[in-house]
């Protein structure tokens, strides 16, 4: 699982780089906006500094994302509650042949993000980085927005994230028109396996894409009093 681990801090980076999110080190604790990042050991004093550099920043929750093999008790003593769990997946980039959809696009730029979702449309920034390493994909179900996914490779892997289609568009495939654009352009990049965290309720999507489960993380959240601002939060796919 550490090269699931290492996509997904990596990925986290990168929206931190493109939103202009902080992003530190301290006593062993890798922290990206007011994430911590797959610690090994977890030293209370540096947590508790994680925490203040957090409220400082007036954000509203911290996260933890932790191997099961990790101590969590310094989370909970801190206050932190345990949270969902990250299934970790595994499989070939090419998804085993999966034919591209006409109903998914590949975008650069996007204008169907409005209201109170408008704040998207800046993370579409790192699909406008060069050297490529972050593909963003649209669904569209007759002229509607349906559903939207990224990958973003790390060496030879493909991290796949934000996978998500809208409640009425579900059942018609668009998930696996999503998953294919998405993985097809990292594997052109040199991508050959691909990688992601699900919930229960993708399983059956990422299996049908010839993605296995290899293991389970853990989630901790701390709830801080209400602020300004908000976290990178749960980049996870459905």
């Amino acid at each position: 699982m550490a090269d699931c681990e290492r996509v997904q801090l990596s990925w986290f980076q990168l929206r931190a780089q493109v939103l202009g999110a902080e992003t530190w080190e301290d006593d062993g604790l890798t922290w990206v906006d007011a994430n911590l990042m797959f610690p090994q050991v977890i030293d209370p004093a540096a947590l508790a500094r994680g925490i203040e550099r957090a409220r400082a920043l007036h954000r509203r929750t911290v996260g933890a994302w932790l191997g099961k093999d990790v101590d969590p008790a310094p989370l909970a003593a801190a206050g932190f509650e345990e949270g969902w769990e990250p299934w970790w997946m595994a499989g070939p980039a090419d998804l085993g042949g999966i034919p591209a959809d006409a109903r998914v696009e590949l975008q650069e730029t996007t204008s169907d993000y409005r209201g109170m979702h408008a704040g998207y449309a800046a993370e579409l920034a790192m699909a406008r980085l060069r050297p490529a390493r972050a593909w963003y994909a649209a669904a569209y179900d007759e002229g509607r927005f349906a559903g939207r996914a990224w990958s973003h490779q790390v060496d030879d892997l493909a991290g796949v994230f934000d996978v998500d289609v809208w409640q009425p568009f579900q059942r018609r495939g668009l998930g696996s028109g999503l998953m294919q654009a998405v993985c097809s352009a990292a594997a052109r990049s040199g991508a050959r396996t691909v990688v992601l965290n699900s919930t229960p309720a993708g399983v059956r999507l990422y299996e049908k894409c010839g993605l296995e489960r290899i293991g389970t993380g853990i989630t901790w959240w701390l709830h801080l009093p209400i602020g300004a601002g908000g976290p990178l939060g749960a980049s996870h796919s459905l």
